[in-house]
């Protein structure tokens, strides 16, 4: 599939979901699937945010899909609270490795409420090798279904989130920093909002030294 910037249409639960897709050239590069903010509130796979992690792990050798969730964009089907997202995470995520059977290693990312979904395909799907959850809010959402954490990430945040409580993130990093076996690491953006606003290249940072650490790329 040599497209500059491959628009597919993945056969999802509820219908075709439009996406962004491109392969690496290298022949068992490793895949990255990223999610979308919350559909409700304008979350589309074009956010600035789920774009420049898109870019980050372009730029590692990856290959890399974004794509809207049902009823977004040119995406079938209609909002479903998570449940059905869920789904649509795990038909992309599907579609990816179908297209790259030599990789041995699978990335979720996940923006706010995508970040939520990323974590619950986590402990959906054991052959994930890392995690990105940015700007999660467990304010809003529960993350006690980690009980245990399955894999290690990266949890990226910012220290001016106006839309996350201080202490409801520490709760969060008390909860995934004392996990067995894995490492959960939590990389605080200093000024930076929920989105990074006029801060992308420290979050494009975050996210390339997580990469280049943990990935068998490099």
């Amino acid at each position: 599939m040599k497209h500059a910037n491959a628009e597919v249409f993945i056969n999802g639960p509820d219908g075709k979901l439009e996406a962004k897709y491109i392969q690496s050239k290298r022949e068992n590069s490793p895949i990255a699937l990223i999610l979308h903010p919350h559909p409700e509130y304008g979350g589309t796979m074009n956010n600035r945010v789920v774009y420049n992690a898109y870019h980050t792990f372009l730029k590692n050798g990856f290959s890399v899909c974004r794509f809207n969730f049902r009823g977004v964009g040119k995406s079938e089907g209609k909002f479903e609270n998570g449940l059905g997202e869920l789904a649509d995470a795990a038909a992309a995520l599907d579609f990816v490795q179908r297209s790259n059977p030599n990789s041995n290693e699978s990335w979720v990312i996940g923006f706010s409420f995508g970040a939520l979904i990323c974590m619950q395909l986590l402990m959906r799907r054991p052959e994930i090798f890392r995690f990105v959850a940015i700007s999660p809010q467990p304010n809003i959402f529960d993350f006690n279904f980690l009980a245990p954490c399955p894999t290690s990430g990266l949890i990226v945040y910012g220290n001016g989130d106006q839309l996350v409580p201080k202490e409801s993130m520490q709760q969060l990093k008390t909860k995934l920093i004392n996990q067995k076996n894995i490492t959960v690491e939590f990389d605080e953006i200093k000024n930076a909002n929920h989105s990074f606003v006029n801060l992308d290249a420290e979050f494009n940072n975050s996210l390339n030294n997580y990469i280049q650490k943990e990935s068998r790329l490099f």
